[in-house]
């Protein structure tokens, strides 16, 4: 018989083997795979790295340098625009990583792809999840990437500091979305997350820890998977008949 997959690990315990364990099995049951692959819009990945630090799992995130056209100075995920040499969205994350942050493909335990999103570009992103080793020491590209930080995973189901801001994209769809600001107390710094960077670390949050928030989310909880494919296919549905509207 099967052995029987493990609660997942609670938020705010100690990081143990059996937790990381349970982490990457419920990871795995939410790997969408290709799924969204042959969608026909342009396509993006960012790379989610985890890492266990001081007994608890964080992590790691990216401050765009001021000098870039698109998002100056906000906080993301390493990633961007798959090219002509990726042969898929996990190749295109490693090498976005590798570029901006000098992390090693082979240093990263890929675990899945999960549910995409599309970003203001009307770009397709596939947010990669990987395992990355608690003694990686980024060396930002500063023609890309002005700081590298950590936030613990937990954070983004139990905030100290979380509101809500309104949007409505091109196509007329209208939401909400999280945004938290991070204090870095070691740092003396503070971190506003929000947007899509935010949306992606908060599912990847109630994947691993399968808790309610502290916040409202869009998704029916207890049945997380199928909620976000809903979700993400009712926004690609509106971009794309206005896109097929515009031709």
């Amino acid at each position: 018989a099967a052995a029987p997959c493990p609660a997942p690990p609670a938020a705010g315990a100690v990081w143990s083997p059996v937790a990381a364990l349970s982490a990457r099995r419920r990871l795995r049951e939410f790997d969408v795979g290709d799924r969204f692959s042959r969608l026909p819009l342009p396509k993006a990945s960012v790379l989610l790295p985890l890492t266990v630090r001081a007994g608890k799992l964080h992590l790691l995130l990216t401050v765009r340098a001021m000098q870039l056209r698109r998002s100056p100075g906000e906080v993301c995920f390493p990633g961007g625009k798959r090219e002509a040499i990726d042969k898929d969205e996990i190749d295109t994350a490693l090498r976005e990583a590798k570029e901006e942050v000098g992390l090693q493909p082979e240093k990263v335990e890929v675990v899945c792809r999960l549910v995409p999103g599309i970003d203001k570009m009307n770009h397709v992103v596939t947010p990669v999840v990987g395992f990355i080793e608690d003694t990686f020491q980024a060396t930002p590209n500063p023609d890309e990437v002005s700081d590298v930080f950590v936030v613990p995973l937990e954070y983004f189901v139990k905030p100290s500091n979380y509101k809500t801001l309104p949007y409505k994209t091109s196509s007329g769809y209208s939401g909400w979305m999280h945004c938290f600001i991070y204090d870095d107390h070691e740092r003396k710094m503070s971190f506003k997350i929000w947007g899509l960077t935010a949306h992606f670390a908060v599912f990847l949050a109630l994947v691993i820890f399968g808790k309610h928030p502290t916040f409202k989310v869009e998704y029916d909880l207890d049945n997380l998977i199928s909620s976000a494919e809903t979700n993400f296919m009712n926004l690609y549905a509106s971009i794309y008949e206005r896109k097929k509207s515009n031709l």
